[in-house]
């Protein structure tokens, strides 16, 4: 270029470098440029480059900014494509020049596309790895990603986290960025809802093609049925959110109290007195409800003497809890037919609306409609079928585990204040409490421990010497100590698990078998 100015006696005013693509003239050299010539109109006449694909790559554009050059005193030429403008038939030329690389630069553009639908088809992921996971090469050069850490355990941490409900995902996010985990906030909304954490790659829809999931090549971070619990508490179905909430000494029920003309969580203050600072839990509405904290903290310790079951024999209530389980399994069991059915239904149907495509009976497009309905509605089932499985195997140790906790809690509570048992207050009170002035009141305790208060009830109405009635207790399920063997033969092959019991006849008497 610069000797093509020299034979022909132009004089250079300045020399501009860009490398941005020229499919636009959004282009930062651009812009100064034509900015400097708004400024000084008539100071620049001619502007050059080496072909026109290098001025533009679209049409439409080309022509409307050679106008506005144009407009400011400025011709635009290019050095191996020289056309003058003022000649009619050039035009044609020059419509020549510019369409022939848009339609190159969109051919390439429609190349890659079908190249990466492809790619994804195969299960695939392209682009950059997203959180958690990081770009690798295999020794034949193909691409892919594989987890990293700490990202990897933190977002696994993340979603275990958000499907429990406790916490809302704000507070998971700065819990999981205090661990290490490098994400904004809006990018953290966006991996919690995608599905290429269980292992699975998103294929839009494009003409024909209807939008679906494929299994992606890479290595998943989460299971697919911890993926479906998430969305259920991000859209309120499942959220129990509960706020984090720093605790001191004197308020351990702070984020447990509500208010109970507002329904408003209750705050906690302290108020100086003459010798001393007083607390108090009060509203942040203007109802002025305001409570003595020793107060309030007594009363929910009485409350919770009251309502944690004294347990003498662990291994009894072991015993019957295990019972009652197995009656759960053996209705979930009844439940899981009932949507594999309904599966079943399902794909016949859907099977049978592509028998009405190919006889041509329905169009296409009804085709579509109703194997898209009939897949989104099989998916929620497979979904609700996974949510129902039950880990029988460690039933019995998640037992033996839940009613040691409880004798530690009440040893606890015991010897030491609320502030030391506050992890545990929100298993013990799923929902809130209200203090009335007097009592605490709930509307639903633990059932868990409700049923070990429901055995006491039974057991503590019996004189020594009398027989225990455990009728209100189900007898569908039996076990060994309670029926024949053979009974409890039966159970394990219909739930797979046994419990072998560890109390004899010499606990209860020889009458409590007889019954």
């Amino acid at each position: 270029m610069r000797k093509y100015c020299a034979n022909h006696s132009i004089e250079i005013r300045n020399v501009i470098y860009e490398d941005h693509s020229a499919k636009s003239f959004n282009r930062p050299a651009w812009k100064n440029l034509l900015q400097k010539l708004k400024k000084k109109k008539n100071s620049v006449n001619l502007e050059l480059f080496t072909k026109w694909d290098r001025f533009s790559r679209n049409a439409g554009d080309a022509y409307q900014m050679i106008n506005v050059l144009r407009g400011l005193g400025v011709e635009p030429q290019a050095i191996e494509q020289p056309l003058d403008l003022s000649i009619p038939e050039n035009k044609m030329m020059l419509a020549f020049y510019l369409a022939a690389p848009e339609v190159e630069n969109d051919r390439r553009a429609l190349n890659v596309f079908y190249g990466m639908r492809r790619a994804k088809k195969e299960g695939r992921y392209m682009g950059l790895a997203p959180v958690g996971y990081e770009n690798k090469t295999e020794e034949n050069g193909r691409k892919f990603i594989a987890p990293k850490e700490p990202g990897e355990s933190i977002l696994r941490w993340c979603f275990e986290e958000i499907a429990k409900g406790k916490f809302n995902t704000e507070q998971v996010w700065k819990s999981a960025s205090a661990k290490g985990l490098k994400c904004s906030k809006n990018a953290f909304w966006q991996v919690v809802r995608n599905p290429l954490y269980c292992g699975k790659i998103f294929i839009p829809q494009f003409k024909d093609e209807e939008s679906r999931f494929v299994k992606g090549m890479h290595q998943p971070i989460i299971s697919e049925s911890l993926y479906y619990e998430v969305p259920e508490v991000l859209d309120g179905r499942g959220r129990k959110y509960r706020p984090k909430i720093k605790t001191l000494d004197e308020f351990p029920m702070r984020g447990f109290l509500v208010c109970p003309e507002y329904g408003k969580l209750l705050t906690g203050s302290k108020s100086k007195g003459w010798t001393r600072y007083y607390a108090y839990y009060h509203c942040v509405s203007s109802c002025r409800h305001w409570v003595n904290a020793e107060t309030v903290n007594n009363t929910v310790k009485e409350d919770l003497s009251k309502f944690l079951p004294r347990i003498d024999n662990k291994d009894f209530y072991q015993e019957v809890i295990t019972k009652n389980y197995l009656e759960q399994v053996h209705e979930a069991t009844t439940e899981k037919n009932e949507i594999l059915l309904q599966i079943n239904c399902y794909e016949d149907l859907l099977s049978h609306t592509r028998e009405l495509l190919v006889t041509r009976q329905i169009d296409a497009s009804d085709y579509r409609d109703m194997k898209s309905e009939y897949s989104m509605k099989i998916a929620a089932l497979e979904s609700q079928l996974t949510r129902l499985s039950h880990d029988v195997d460690d039933m019995q140790n998640l037992i033996e585990k839940g009613v040691a906790k409880i004798i530690a809690l009440k040893d606890v509570l015991n010897h030491k204040s609320l502030t030391e048992i506050r992890a545990d207050i929100g298993s013990i009170y799923p929902q809130k409490i209200v203090f009335d002035g007097s009592e605490v009141r709930t509307a639903r305790r633990n059932e868990f421990i409700q049923y070990i208060n429901l055995i006491n009830k039974r057991l503590r109405k019996n004189k020594n010497g009398t027989k225990v009635d455990i009728s209100t207790l189900s007898r569908q399920v039996g076990m060994t100590g309670f029926e024949p063997a053979a009974s409890s033969s039966r159970t394990k092959r219909a739930t797979g698990l046994r419990y072998i019991p560890k109390w004899t006849t010499n606990l209860l008497g020889p009458e409590f078998f007889s019954k």
